[in-house]
């Protein structure tokens, strides 16, 4: 493929080996433990980019929690639908589907906007903060470096990142209107052979309001 590839064609070519190679990073399994800490029971759970549904809504399911999961390849939506039934999956962008203020007791968002223009970014996390209940939890995972557009090398096809430094993407959500609780840094390494080590940012937040 000539041109960088889509998020879609991106994951609709990967498929089940994402999961073989990536596996659960140590930083995924820190936000599953701080959500499964935190949240109320049946709690109404948004999954932006979920993959193919493990570990994140296979564990929140399991303990219970309603999990509704989006993603914009249709081959990671049948393997979540086959591996997870008991959570329900959107064939979606994020940018494109909409949900109703207040309708969410958290929202996850495990490396979705790597592929997302800067203003889609800050698009997407204000809408995260209206669907969110007061004092919803939010916990959004991603590779952060200052970056805008530049070609990566991912499974053997060529896609254009975008990313944010740090304290950048602390301060951006926090212009969305939600309040940071904690940020947690560590590298990770894939398993694929050549494949260097990336950090891994993870940053939680809230809803300001009663919870």
């Amino acid at each position: 493929m000539d041109r960088p590839a889509t998020a879609e064609e991106l994951f609709d070519t990967i498929g089940s080996a994402y999961e073989e190679v990536f596996g659960r990073p140590p930083v995924i399994d820190r936000a599953l433990r701080h959500l499964l800490g935190a949240l109320p029971p049946s709690s109404r759970v948004l999954d932006i980019g979920s993959g193919t549904g493990r570990p994140v809504a296979e564990e929140l399911t399991a303990a219970g929690h309603r999990v509704t999961g989006l993603d914009v390849s249709s081959v990671m939506i049948d393997l979540a639908r086959r591996q997870v039934p008991a959570a329900s999956f959107v064939h979606t962008d994020v940018r494109d589907w909409a949900s109703s203020p207040e309708s969410w007791e958290a929202v996850c968002a495990f490396f979705p906007f790597l592929q997302m223009p800067r203003r889609d970014t800050e698009a997407v996390l204000a809408d995260i903060a209206r669907w969110l209940v007061p004092g919803g939890l939010f916990a959004l995972v991603t590779v952060p470096h200052d970056i805008e557009d530049v070609p990566v090398e991912f499974f053997g096809h060529t896609f254009h990142a975008t990313s944010f430094a740090p304290e950048d993407l602390v301060r951006r959500v926090e212009a969305a209107g939600l309040e940071v609780t904690g940020t947690h840094s560590e590298l990770f390494t894939a398993e694929e052979p050549g494949t260097p080590p990336e950090e891994h940012l993870l940053i939680t937040a809230r809803k300001p309001g009663r919870g």
